[in-house]
């Protein structure tokens, strides 16, 4: 599924800068996969993966429950972490396993599909810019935004021409389906994901990327491209998510990894979002329940008592995976 790149952007350097990159250290670079409930698309992406990656790139995979990894098992190149449900939790088992074995270490979703040369444009961005702590790449289609993608829409979209543009520009944080890190200020720093935001940890992306990005760059590599597939698993409640709309944001406000405004607006733009969808019947998010959530998350605002960790209380019925909701529209 790799895609074409123009002719000149695969030109191999010459003179001063070839002499410079051959100096550079490798980056060992690693990917990284949290998921639960939907072993099938774990697997297709997984496959492609295996398909497009040097067959010494490990892919550390962590699931709640051996069940959630399909065959996985047998497949060489995959390391399975069992950790505890939950975004932050299984994406911080896999930072565990990645330190010290890897410097660069890349977390997909497990329904993201990158490009063949996704992962060589990222590496080699971090190699031209030490000052890089954090980057994410360019998704040409993202089945979140609307209907779900498969994976011949994912074929279709990679195999367009993509020019290399080498453009690499700032970004306030990573998208959380395909976002790059360097491993050194994440050890030295002792930096993890925050597990006071659980199951899909609405906003984990902004909050690890704003705080990584006080030790460095926080960018987007254009290069570097794949599509979002937004798979979902059938309708999802939408009360967990919405509490979460209204509790996550001023988290991590008062925590500072997020600017007041900016929470602000993101608020105000899912309370808006899930009024629309409820006006026109949007069967295909529970927006009823979403905005649900985003009143009862206002109430326990002005009552004092709001708190990420406070949606564990709701019903757990029917809840998604961890990797598929925290990709939600907003």
């Amino acid at each position: 599924m790799s895609s074409p790149r123009d002719a000149a952007s695969a030109s191999a350097p010459s003179g001063a800068a070839t002499e410079n990159r051959q100096a550079q250290t490798v980056l060992r670079v690693a990917v990284g996969i949290a998921s639960a409930g939907r072993p099938g698309v774990l697997e297709q992406t997984v496959g492609h993966l295996i398909d497009i990656l040097p067959r010494d790139t490990p892919i550390f995979v962590c699931v709640p429950d051996m069940q959630d990894a399909g065959h996985l098992a047998q497949a060489s190149q995959v390391s399975l972490l069992v950790g505890r449900r939950g975004l932050t939790h299984q994406r911080n088992a896999i930072l565990q396993a990645a330190v010290g074995r890897s410097d660069l270490l890349v977390f997909f979703d497990d329904d993201f599909i990158p490009d063949a040369l996704y992962l060589q444009t990222m590496s080699q961005a971090f190699n031209d810019h030490p000052d890089i702590v954090i980057a994410t790449g360019n998704v040409l289609a993202d089945g979140i935004l609307d209907l779900p993608l498969t994976m011949d829409d994912a074929a279709a979209a990679l195999a367009q021409p993509h020019r290399a543009s080498g453009e690499i520009t700032p970004v306030y944080n990573a998208y959380g389906c395909n976002m790059a890190l360097r491993l050194q200020p994440v050890e030295r720093n002792a930096l993890q994901f925050d597990e006071s935001l659980p199951l899909y940890a609405w906003l984990e992306d902004v909050d690890f990327s704003r705080a990584i990005a006080s030790h460095g760059r926080s960018v987007k590599v254009m290069d570097a491209v794949g599509v979002h597939l937004g798979v979902r698993s059938g309708r999802q409640p939408g009360l967990r998510l919405g509490y979460s709309q209204i509790a996550n944001p001023v988290y991590l406000s008062r925590k500072g990894t997020m600017a007041t405004g900016r929470a602000t607006a993101q608020i105000a733009r899912n309370i808006l979002a899930n009024i629309r969808g409820v006006a026109l019947f949007d069967r295909a998010i529970d927006r009823r329940g979403r905005l649900q959530g985003n009143v009862l998350g206002l109430i326990e605002l002005v009552l004092g008592r709001l708190s990420p960790l406070r949606v564990l209380k709701f019903s757990p019925r029917g809840a998604s995976t961890p990797s598929e909701m925290s990709r939600t529209t907003p």
